[in-house]
């Protein structure tokens, strides 16, 4: 399966953009890496209360059906992280890496 790239930017409800960064890396990452995904950055924009992250997965498998193993795995379930209490808007996007 070739390499995919998602561009994901999630506007965060206000007032709750450096906790989610923080759930996010203690919890997110490492269950992402775990199984198999690769995460290139994520950023902060709190001018508008946006977190910017690009995930990529690579595999015999395809980017949504690792996405699907992530979503039910019981490690995924156990996070006590529900993305609704946080995200007021999503914007996922599958990008190509030029340089």
């Amino acid at each position: 399966m070739p390499k995919t790239v998602q561009l994901r930017t999630y506007t965060i409800r206000e007032g709750l953009l450096e906790e989610w960064a923080a759930r996010w890396r203690e919890s997110v990452v490492p269950l992402r890496l775990k199984l198999g995904f690769g995460i290139g950055g994520a950023w902060l924009d709190h001018e508008r209360s946006r977190f910017v992250w690009v995930i990529w997965f690579e595999g015999e498998e395809t980017f949504e059906e690792a996405n699907q193993r992530y979503w039910a795995s019981p490690e995924r379930a156990a996070m006590g992280l529900d993305p609704s209490e946080y995200l007021v808007d999503r914007d996922v996007r599958v990008v190509e890496q030029v340089y």
